[in-house]
């Protein structure tokens, strides 16, 4: 059975980032392509998290930390961001954004094509996200 940690502590990081560096990584189609930094409030640590998001290259890449240059900039909860990254949960996504729980600055189309609503998730993206749901305490 696989070590469990806090979704976003350090060394829940550090294994999911393990998991998406051993897995096939989903193809990223060119209306796809992007960069977005991300904040995480209202955590169980003493500070907000910042992370980002690079499909640029045709992969998605996801780091701690911001970049320079982003197309966008989305602030979320924790818990949506659990939802989302964790359980593919789109439609808590979609709930959160019109409640106006995630903010988004910049290029907003960026966002929206990467999950058309309606669309299945790509079965290589819903492995990793199995994988990092199962070293996730729930």
């Amino acid at each position: 059975m696989a070590e469990k940690f806090e979704f976003l502590s350090p060394e829940w990081m550090v294994a999911a980032k393990a998991i998406r560096d051993e897995m096939p990584h989903p193809d990223v189609p060119a209306a796809g392509l992007m960069k977005m930094n991300l904040i995480v409030t209202e955590t169980p640590f003493a500070a907000d998290v910042h992370g980002h998001i690079d499909t640029t290259d045709g992969e998605i890449v996801i780091e701690d930390g911001h970049i320079d240059g982003p197309d966008l900039t989305v602030t979320v909860d924790f818990a949506t961001a659990r939802a989302i990254f964790v359980n593919l949960d789109f439609a808590a996504a979609m709930q959160a954004f019109m409640g106006g729980r995630i903010n988004v600055q910049g290029d907003i189309t960026k966002l929206m094509t990467m999950q058309a609503p309606g669309s299945t998730p790509d079965p290589e993206a819903v492995a990793i996200a199995e994988a990092v749901r199962s070293i996730t305490i729930e």
